[in-house]
């Protein structure tokens, strides 16, 4: 039975302290386990001169387990472990107007929300690219990450420090594919 109540918020901070992890196939989750379907499209960055520096902006509208659908616009900046972090709600007429800028950069997934003892996990099903990828947000880089039985049986590697892994590039690839 799949839990009633939406994952918590992490940092509140601004940034957002996240490993990543590749894996080889979707994992044979535990019963309580909260699925999400996601699109999100990026935004471009006229001023950005490299990948360091790039503003990625992000639309994404999440339809939850209740069918209810949020739309958020977030703002992140540098690559690896820690990066600073903006995230707002928007409305409907507002995701809809900035969605069409967001063309040959878009993606879809079904995303899985697993708690493990004070840990979410997220794990990102790609259509239409064969990626498996798994998240967990820390309150610190120095937090230690044991990855329960279950995650670690499809791991693959961490692909934190791996920008190709990062989802404004598979959006990049996706809409390459299309």
């Amino acid at each position: 039975m799949p839990p009633q109540s939406d994952p918590p918020e992490l940092n509140a901070s601004g940034l957002e302290i996240e490993r990543v992890y590749l894996l080889d196939r979707l994992p044979a989750f535990p019963a309580d386990v909260l699925v999400y379907r996601l699109e999100q499209g990026y935004l471009p960055d006229p001023t950005a001169t490299d990948v360091e520096h790039q503003l990625e902006g992000r639309l994404r509208r999440t339809v939850k387990h209740d069918g209810s659908v949020i739309y958020t616009h977030t703002i992140k900046r540098g690559t690896g472990l820690v990066r600073q972090e903006t995230e707002r709600t928007i409305s409907q007429p507002e995701f809809d107007q900035l969605w069409p800028r967001t063309e040959g950069r878009r993606l879809s997934k079904i995303r899985y929300f697993v708690t493990v003892g004070e840990h979410l996990w997220a794990i990102d099903d790609f259509d239409n690219m064969d990626v498996v990828m798994a998240e967990i947000e820390l309150p610190t880089p120095e937090t230690k990450v044991t990855l329960p039985d279950w995650l670690a049986a499809v791991l693959v590697r961490e692909v934190t420090e791996e920008a190709e892994y990062r989802s404004y590039r598979l959006a990049v690839r996706a809409g390459k594919l299309r």
